[in-house]
């Protein structure tokens, strides 16, 4: 039975908390999976649309970019996936009614979890200058007002063009070339927020930055370090393939500063065996201080350098730059500054260098608990150092596996989605379209944010996504938003971002992933690029949730026509017409997708793109090889009576999107304002299970940012550290607080003091 949205915002500040679980999956996902299906769908559309769900017939999954094997379970997807699903195949419906009866001020007190709950936006809506409230608004019209703040900037890097990882391969390449041909590379996405760190160490050194394994690399792996990373919560249909490596004879090494359900045990709700036992994952436990595994890593390598016969000297002869340097650095290893940095003992990292000896094929997996530090770009240069000592590049069972969690994040910087593009890149768009891009590089996330606030930047465009809760430095953050002239967000439904606006503002309601899209040509499909590289097509199967929507691809044709006029000899009809003309462009621009429109109908399941040091251990760097590196040491130093605090996802919650108030695997209940901390540390700092607190952040230029009443939770966190769920959070972390090379915000690393406080009112 399809339930009504809530009306009013659920009390969020009395959370209850039960001891955290020690198994994901199994029944209880499954029927919380069935609740909030039916609850947003009812049960015959719930039946139909997650039967489609990752099937080579049906629509890719928004909720991770996880591959899916060739061979297809009946349910092909997890509890949060069916979330996300449902959340987009609702019923419910956000008209302009609604808009009318609440004003910008009053969405502006509403959680994100009370806006997610309202339903579908049905019709284009305007905030005229000076209105309080959201209006109905033509497509035509919308466009226009569009066109007309672009073409009125004294400069088209005065506009920044935003892409959430959703958005597909097609609309993010029709993007980039609007931008472009108007002018500008500022083409901030969200993997500035997220795995921009990864991209950056790995195309130092080993020439790409993407992911070098596939799902049957992991299932023959010898060793599988899953390294600031939580598969249950965020990506759990990982689950089912370290099963099966284990099930293979691999051993798991868990490196995170908290114990996860996901990573103990898993009860695959595939299997009857897996339903009431469950297979246990973790071999070893590495309970690591927030900041400390450059440190680990760092060690690990020096004790591998130590040990006779451990290194591939075959491979470091042949494919390697840079061993004698890193080797130095290596040896240079302080098993003191480690143990300090990594909070381990030294029997525990004795024990996972006797894993890694033993093991022939060694995979690192890891996501944002290694990407989001002042040093992460180190850091993960360390991963590859430790891979490449042993060889375990370019070879079957082995290599690097940075899991990215929105679904086409990665193939929206495949098409061109970057600030920073390569000139061969542009060099053919230009060709191809016979158009002039500029070179200079464009804005990432957080310097979009400092152009608002500075006066640089006049006009946001979001294809998708919550800039404003995604961001770091709430306040700030809303601040530059607000300093727009025109704000203009592709959406599917109401998150914070449409209550943080410029002077002027739209919602262009747009279909889903799940909606059908017919075209003049007919039915069209769109196609994206998993975490691994692998391209394959989407095909919605639902009516849209309005004739009113338009399709992302729709989208950005006609705005470039209403911008560009008759002077852009780009087909922007042809290309919103049939999307395979747009596949065929892409074929003639970005290598590796030649022939696509005649591989996808060949291969239903989708290809492979090419990736040399898999493929080949050919390693297109700047030297020709594989780079070891040899950086510093760096680990985060807490002040006494501090925590360093990381940011995370409650099990109810993907990026922004908050599906419900309960973090079931860490025993939250009801509510998100939740800090966890170890209970020595919260003694000695004076707070009881269940007192409230203020979050501080203390910055290095000596100002603060607070975040009030928050639960203390006594939880087996690493010593010294601290957990609270993001965005909440994000208030705290500065817009300077980004790591060094990537630009990303250092989310993991931020130093607070509690501060006592009262349990808010309701």
């Amino acid at each position: 039975m399809v339930s009504k949205p809530p009306v009013g915002d659920p009390v969020q500040d009395a959370p209850q908390v039960a001891a955290p679980q020690h198994a994901a999956a199994g029944l209880p996902a499954i029927g919380h999976t069935l609740r909030i299906a039916q609850a947003q769908m009812g049960v015959r559309r719930t039946a139909r649309t997650l039967l489609k769900v990752n099937q080579k017939d049906g629509f890719d999954c928004p909720g991770c970019a996880w591959p899916e094997a060739d061979k297809r379970h009946v349910a092909e997807f997890c509890e949060n996936g069916a979330k996300a699903v449902a959340e987009e195949a609702t019923l419910r419906r956000v008209t302009p009614d609604f808009f009318a009866a609440h004003p910008v001020a009053d969405l502006a007190t509403r959680s994100g979890y009370w806006l997610g709950q309202q339903g579908r936006i049905t019709q284009p809506m305007y905030l005229p200058e000076g209105a309080d409230r959201y209006e109905a608004v033509s497509w035509e019209r919308a466009f226009a007002i569009i066109a007309e703040e672009l073409t009125a900037l004294s400069s088209p890097d005065e506009a920044l063009f935003y892409t959430s990882g959703r958005t597909s391969n097609e609309a993010a390449f029709l993007l980039q070339l609007f931008a472009r041909e108007f002018g500008t590379n500022n083409l901030p996405d969200c993997s500035n927020m997220c795995h921009e760190s990864s991209g950056s160490a790995l195309n130092e050194t080993i020439g790409i930055g993407k992911g070098s394994v596939s799902l049957e690399d992991l299932h023959q792996a010898d060793l599988i370090v899953v390294a600031g990373q939580n598969p249950g919560t965020n990506h759990p249909r990982m689950l089912s393939a370290l099963e099966k490596a284990k099930a293979a004879g691999a051993r798991i090494i868990s490196v995170n500063p908290l114990p996860e359900a996901g990573l103990e045990r898993f009860k695959n709700p595939q299997t009857p065996q897996g339903m009431l036992k469950g297979a246990a994952l973790t071999d070893l436990f590495l309970q690591i201080r927030i900041g400390g595994d450059q440190a680990l890593f760092r060690l690990l390598n020096k004790l591998v350098l130590d040990t006779p016969g451990a290194v591939d000297e075959e491979f470091v002869d042949a494919h390697t730059h840079g061993y004698e340097e890193f080797a130095a650095a290596a040896k240079a290893a302080d098993w003191e500054e480690t143990l300090a940095a990594t909070g381990l003992s030294r029997a525990e990292i004795e024990r996972a260098l006797e894993m890694v000896l033993a093991s022939e094929r060694t995979i690192v997996c890891w996501a944002m608990g290694l990407t989001q530090h002042k040093h992460s770009v180190p850091t993960i240069r360390e991963v590859v150092n430790f891979l490449l000592l042993r060889g375990n590049i370019g070879r079957p069972g082995a290599g690097v596996c940075p899991v990215r969690g929105h679904s086409n994040v990665q193939g929206d910087r495949t098409m061109g989605i970057f600030e920073r593009p390569a000139a061969a890149f542009l060099d053919a768009l230009d060709k191809e379209f016979g158009i002039v891009s500029p070179r200079h590089h464009g804005f990432d996330v957080v310097r979009s944010i400092e152009a608002l606030r500075d006066g640089e930047a006049k006009v946001f465009f979001a294809m998708g996504g919550n800039f404003v809760g995604a961001t770091p430095d709430t306040e700030v953050t809303e601040a530059a938003m607000r300093n727009a002239r025109l704000t203009v967000h592709v959406s599917t439904k109401l998150n914070r971002s449409h209550a943080v606006t410029g002077t002027r503002a739209l919602i262009l309601p747009t279909l889903g992933r799940t909606d059908k899209d017919v075209q003049k040509s007919g039915k069209q499909f769109v196609t994206v690029e998993d975490s691994m590289g692998l391209v394959h097509a989407s095909r919605g199967n639902l009516p849209p949730a309005s004739p009113q929507l338009l399709s992302e691809p729709s989208i950005v044709a006609r705005m470039a026509r209403a911008v560009l006029g008759a002077g852009s000899a780009t087909p922007w009809e042809d290309f919103e017409a049939d999307y395979a003309v747009i596949r065929d462009r892409i074929a003639r621009v970005i290598p590796g997708f030649q022939d696509f429109n005649a591989r996808l109908a060949g291969n239903p399941g989708g290809f492979a793109l090419p990736h040399a040091p898999r493929d080949e251990r050919r390693f297109p760097t700047a030297t020709g090889k594989a780079n070891f590196t040899a950086a510093p040491v760096e680990f985060p130093k807490v002040p006494e009576g501090r925590l360093l605090l990381q940011t995370l996802r409650s099990h109810d919650q993907y990026n922004t999107t908050i599906y419900g108030l309960d973090d079931r695997y860490r025993g939250i209940t009801g509510g998100r304002r939740v800090v966890l901390v170890h209970p020595e540390d919260a003694a000695a700092l004076g707070f009881a299970d269940g007192a409230y607190a203020d979050l501080v952040s203390e910055w290095t230029d000596g100002s603060e940012r607070r975040a009030p009443g928050f639960r203390v939770v006594h939880y087996p966190m690493a010593r010294g550290c601290a957990a609270a769920y993001y965005p909440e959070t994000n208030v705290l972390v500065p817009l300077e607080s980004t790591a060094d090379i990537s630009n990303t915000p250092a989310s993991k690393s931020v130093i607070v003091r509690l501060e006592e406080s009262r349990q808010p009112s309701a």
